[in-house]
């Protein structure tokens, strides 16, 4: 952890949760996994530093388009002493996301142009998986959406 002098702003949980627009279970659940990190009061209180909010835009924003909890640490674990991530950074990290969002961009928009016909579940409905999944081969590959691997069970 970079060394923190006392001109840092430190807030309490509710503070970071309402502006953040996360919940205080939230917080510390991405405590609990390494993604941010806060202090202990004299009581033993949590505290956490102002710039862990645009941690938390980091986190969120990442998820948001799909990338896992565990990629994110992965990522935010490459900074040098785990500093708050810079524009430069998040270039960096977004350019190494980049193909794999392109391929989840695509098959949300499949999803979006066939959702009122089909999700590609090998439910064999008889007006559309005879054509787009004839004799249930979706359905071998196991439960849930085939065609869309992030949807599934």
């Amino acid at each position: 952890m970079p060394q923190i002098t006392r001109e840092v702003v430190w807030l309490k949980p509710g503070q970071i949760a309402e502006r953040a627009g996360v919940s205080v279970p939230t917080l510390h659940y991405y405590e609990s996994r390494g993604l941010i990190a806060s202090r202990r009061t004299s009581g033993n209180r949590r505290e956490y530093r102002r710039d862990t909010l645009r941690m938390i835009a980091f986190i969120r924003t990442a998820q948001r388009v799909g990338v896992s909890l565990e990629e994110i640490k992965d990522a935010l674990a490459e900074l040098p002493d785990r500093r708050i991530p810079t524009k430069r950074d998040w270039a960096r990290i977004s350019r190494r996301w980049h193909d794999r969002l392109t391929e989840r961009i695509e098959e949300l928009t499949a999803l979006r142009d066939r959702f009122s016909d089909c999700i590609g579940c090998g439910c064999l409905s008889l007006k559309s998986c005879p054509y787009s999944n004839p004799d249930d081969v979706l359905g071998q590959g196991g439960a849930g959406a085939r065609r869309f691997p992030g949807f599934g069970s």
